[in-house]
């Protein structure tokens, strides 16, 4: 599902990395490789040393990087069709002395968010310690050519923050925006078909091949757990290891998924208040007050003007039922600071949530790679199912609610006549297939994630007969960044893939929630 930020990034001056991609370990150099693609016939990939990207904020690890470009075929059945380029960075290990000889490779969430800054969150949970760490921006990200952002779409979403969450208008402004982005990106030759998780997860095994690895490591989180275990099953070869966080099954990943997701995390963050005395005390029935507040706001919206979180001028924001369920899904306020927020808004105080909405104003404009959004999602999540299925999901989840809020999948709003004009063939029967492996897999789940239920983990570790799953209490989407806990466990698991310490999970805890006085 479409990437969480854990902390916004500000812009900088840009780095330029110049050091040269030299000897690796793995004997790679401007090696060119046959593809191993199981999507149709075989062509040559290679990989081209160059200069690291060049991102708007210096990113330390970047400077001693190993950096280039793989060139591989847009599509697979196409032989002798046009070829791409994907950003490419092998960070040495930060203890050089004699690191393991399987690194780990990097499988970002999204679709479609810039791989590249997630590098810090990588480097600061520890996982170059004792290994190199490759990261790969999947194909249409930011730094490939070509890059499939739609600043249609961002100027939409600055946009969208002062109109209601499902008002007509924004539905309009959407779809014009989905067109002209699809409109300019195929005028440019872009095969938009070509953009889904089985080339993705071919991409991955010619990166492996093109620098002479003989095994490597997968770590994924959300999309990249979905494109963790598409590569496991269609490209075994060369896995040693294959760790899954915020799981998102394959066979499962339909749009109407993200309402029992939404429904699990939100339910699993009102029972631990509850479980909290103090919590349980100042904030004694979430539940209804949060139904109560949704069905308010949908039928009186409220017209705010706020600043948003990093200053700057008042915007105009409207809050309505969906703006209020899909901060809560986007994370703002932060779990631990929810039952305080609802409260304030129950008590005429909507100042959290109006700030939180204000943000959407500021747009980072084409970083983000909606077009491979709307090529995975229109392609692998979308077909066979309808608009009155997510209706459905939504009256299942929350009971109640207003029809206006449960038809639209969370995070994902009008995606069904978005993909209408998107218009890219219908992948469902060779993606929702479940991956059976022997390899040895790692599952982390956070307990609050209310993007990718932590349940769902269970049916993915079934079919993985030699696999350790753990849930960290009181964490969100993407666990490893914000738990030192499953830091821990992914070391172990990396250190011994069959047999992780995962001792530190027992008898952890939430934090304390948030409480404000009355």
């Amino acid at each position: 599902m479409p990437k969480h930020s854990i902390h916004a990034v500000t812009a900088a001056a840009a780095l330029v990395c110049l050091a040269a991609f030299g000897p690796v370990p793995y004997g790679a150099a401007s090696a060119s490789a046959q593809s191993a693609g199981r999507s149709g016939a075989a062509d040559p990939s290679r990989f081209v040393p160059g200069p690291c990207p060049k991102t708007p904020e210096p990113i330390e690890a970047l400077a001693g990087a190993r950096c280039g470009l793989l060139e591989v075929p847009e599509n697979r059945s196409r032989p002798g069709g046009k070829t791409i380029k994907l950003a490419v960075a092998v960070i040495p290990a930060a203890t050089p002395a004699k690191p393991a000889q399987d690194p780990l490779v990097f499988m970002a969430g999204g679709p479609g968010g810039d791989t590249f800054d997630d590098i810090p969150f990588l480097i600061e949970s520890g996982l170059n310690k004792d290994r190199d760490l490759i990261v790969m921006a999947q194909r249409g990200n930011l730094y490939d050519r070509p890059n499939l952002a739609c600043p249609e779409i961002d100027r939409f979403n600055a946009q969208s923050v002062g109109l209601g969450y499902d008002a007509k208008q924004a539905q309009q402004l959407m779809l014009k925006a989905v067109k002209e982005c699809r409109d300019r990106l195929t005028a440019a030759g872009v095969d938009l078909g070509a953009y889904n998780s089985t080339e993705n997860a071919a991409d991955f095994a010619d990166l492996r091949t093109a620098l002479k690895i003989p095994r490597w490591n997968v770590y994924g989180y959300s999309y990249g757990s979905d494109l963790a275990l598409t590569y496991l099953r269609l490209h075994p070869e060369g896995v040693r290891a294959v760790a899954l966080d915020s799981v998102t099954p394959p066979q499962s990943a339909v749009l109407p998924w993200g309402w029992p997701s939404a429904a699990e995390g939100i339910d699993n963050i009102f029972a631990a208040c509850a479980a909290e005395p103090a919590c349980k005390n100042r904030y004694p029935d979430l539940p209804r007050t949060l139904t109560e507040q949704v069905r308010k706001l949908e039928a009186h919206p409220l017209t705010l003007n706020v600043p948003p979180p990093g200053g700057g001028k008042p915007v105009k924001v409207v809050l309505d039922g969906g703006a209020l369920l899909n901060l809560i899904v986007a994370f703002t306020p932060r779990p631990k600071d929810l039952p305080a927020a609802l409260d304030e808004l129950s008590r005429g105080n909507p100042q959290r949530f109006a700030q939180a909405r204000a943000a959407g104003s500021v747009q980072n404009t084409g970083a983000f790679a909606h077009g491979l959004t709307n090529s995975v999602a229109c392609a692998e999540w979308a077909p066979g199912y309808s608009e009155p299925d997510v209706l459905k999901a939504g009256r299942e989840a929350f009971p109640g609610w207003p029809d206006t809020v449960l038809a639209q999948v969370p995070q994902l709003p009008f995606q069904y006549p978005a993909c209408r004009i998107w218009n890219v063939p219908d992948r469902a029967s060779v993606q929702r297939v479940a991956t059976v492996s022997s390899v040895p897999a790692l599952l982390i789940s956070g307990t609050f994630d209310v993007k990718t239920g932590a349940s769902w983990a269970k049916g993915v570790a079934r079919n993985l007969s030699r696999s350790t799953s753990v849930e960290v209490p009181g964490i969100g989407h993407w666990v490893v960044p914000q738990s030192p806990c499953a830091q821990r466990v992914l070391a172990s698991f990396l250190a011994r893939p069959t047999a992780p310490d995962t001792a530190c999970v027992d008898g952890l805890e939430p934090a304390p929630f948030t409480i404000v006085p009355k």
